[in-house]
């Protein structure tokens, strides 16, 4: 069999699985998840040969385990098919959600979150927080493609502290839209296995990327007072004459004298002219807008499960924005190279998930859930308190050592009946989410820091042991945080 052929047959089987899935979505029909069972084994099978090292071992052993548990427990192949499919919904999400970000690439959009992170440059604290709220926001809707995106737009020459504060930066920016965009591998799995609506979720995982923002500044506190000495000596050198404004690196001027505000005259009015240039993009923010409030408004009105709202609103809603500023050409390129190229480039995430899902299925028929709570009630403290402690651990434990938090997460979510652990639904999505989120920084397996270790050629271990401080105190204040919540919505 010719590579080409094998090429299209892994297309066919892998888009199969998302349109079997909406079909049975829309139709209800209980018979396609043989179906789909039989397309996940298949497709598990024709990936499984192209991948490498870990994620092949993690693969082999996920399937290699959840098979045994299932034959020591003598399931039937109605059970196999259901636990094969219980990730199929990171298929179509994978295959559908990276539509919403063709028009964030629009040249005009580009050209202005350029001049935006220029302007922030002036203040290292300002241009650390405005890398990490731009990856966020960026990252909804491009997923990691919002990295080398706002990579470039921020890495002219840095030193090297503050290469490292900003590639920090752009990891936990990362992390903070783990914690609320509806079109992420975490918001798709933990809201289908527990049954909760997005928006239901949303005011409190905002609460989380905002807490994020907050924590990453007091982590950071140390090496920004290191970088404010070195800048008050570079503006004492311009002062007496040695002027270095044309030579300086994006970042690399000093807070005392860019915070200065030229008063009067010409001065005055170039700097209101730099600022109203500088300002984020009104028609990109418009968008952004208007996608979320079309998700919600229809996550309220059609009885749809949110993944097939994401996507039909990922094929309709960029398409519409793309003609209405007369760019249908980018639409068509990005569309073009979604398929040609990003999609097939996520076989290895699509092979590892599935594997996961499978796994997962399989610990959760061992009804491992039921006993965890009694093993909990052993320790003299709140069994939610003990609980929530014990996921962040666990999450963030495996992390370390290179496992995906789509592992723990999978089986907590399919074998924990919140209120049994005296917590609500929606506190205990928002502890999954808060757990993924924290965690992805810290892992040398995520796809973050492998990019980001590949774009500054250092190891995805050293880029993960940048954030072991943020990850520790957010771990800590994200508990905090969650008894609020659970006070808000009790279990």
């Amino acid at each position: 069999m010719s590579q080409a052929t094998k090429t299209a047959m892994e297309r066919i089987v892998v888009l199969s699985i998302a349109a079997v899935y909406m079909v049975q979505q829309l139709t209800g029909l209980k018979g396609l998840q043989a179906l789909l069972g039989v397309l996940v084994f298949a497709a598990i099978g024709l990936l499984l040969p192209k991948l490498k090292g870990m994620t092949l071992w993690l693969s082999l052993s996920f399937l290699f385990i959840g098979a045994i548990l299932m034959f020591v427990r003598g399931a039937d192949a109605a059970e196999w098919f259901q636990a094969a499919g219980i990730n199929v919904t990171i298929v179509t999400l994978f295959l559908f959600a990276p539509l919403f970000g063709i028009p964030v690439r629009l040249p005009e959009y580009v050209a202005g979150l350029k001049r935006l992170i220029d302007a922030s440059a002036r203040s290292r604290t300002a241009l650390l927080t405005g890398t990490q709220l731009l990856t966020q926001v960026l990252g909804v809707f491009l997923n990691v493609g919002a990295i080398p995106v706002v990579y470039g737009m921020v890495f002219v020459r840095p030193q090297p502290v503050l290469s490292r504060l900003l590639a920090g930066a752009l990891n936990r920016g990362f992390a903070g839209a783990i914690f609320w965009s509806p079109y992420f591998a975490a918001m798709t799995i933990i809201t289908t296995m527990l049954g909760l609506s997005w928006s239901s979720i949303l005011p409190y995982a905002l609460g989380l990327a905002v807490l994020s923002l907050l924590v990453s500044m007091l982590a950071n506190r140390r090496e920004l007072k290191g970088l404010t000495g070195s800048a008050s000596m570079e503006a004492a050198a311009e002062e007496s004459g040695i002027n270095k404004l044309e030579e300086a690196p994006l970042g690399e001027l000093a807070d005392s004298k860019a915070d200065e505000v030229p008063s009067g005259g010409q001065n005055g009015r170039k700097l209101k002219d730099e600022r109203r240039l500088a300002a984020f993009p009104k028609g990109l923010v418009l968008y952004l807008a208007l996608t979320m409030a079309v998700i919600l408004l229809l996550e309220r009105m059609v009885p749809l499960p949110m993944v097939m709202l994401i996507c039909f609103s990922a094929v309709v809603l960029p398409l519409l924005w793309c003609v209405f500023r007369r760019s249908a050409g980018v639409y068509a390129d990005g569309l073009k190279h979604h398929l040609s190229v990003t999609f097939p480039a996520l076989q290895k995430e699509i092979t590892l998930f599935l594997a996961a899902g499978f796994f997962s299925g399989a610990i959760g028929a061992t009804r491992f859930g039921a006993e965890l709570p009694a093993w909990l009630g052993h320790i003299p403290l709140p069994v939610s308190l003990t609980f929530s402690a014990f996921t962040v651990l666990l999450i963030a434990g495996t992390s370390l050592i290179g496992l995906h938090p789509i592992v723990p997460v999978t089986i907590l979510a399919g074998g924990i009946v919140p209120e049994s652990v005296g917590i609500s639904g929606v506190y205990f999505a928002v502890l999954l989410l808060g757990s993924w989120g924290l965690s992805n920084p810290i892992s040398p397996a995520t796809a973050v820091n492998n990019l980001l270790a590949g774009l500054t050629g250092r190891t995805p271990f050293q880029m993960a042991s940048d954030n072991y401080r943020f990850a520790s105190w957010m771990a800590l204040l994200m508990l905090l945080y969650l008894a609020m919540v659970g006070w808000l919505v009790p279990g």
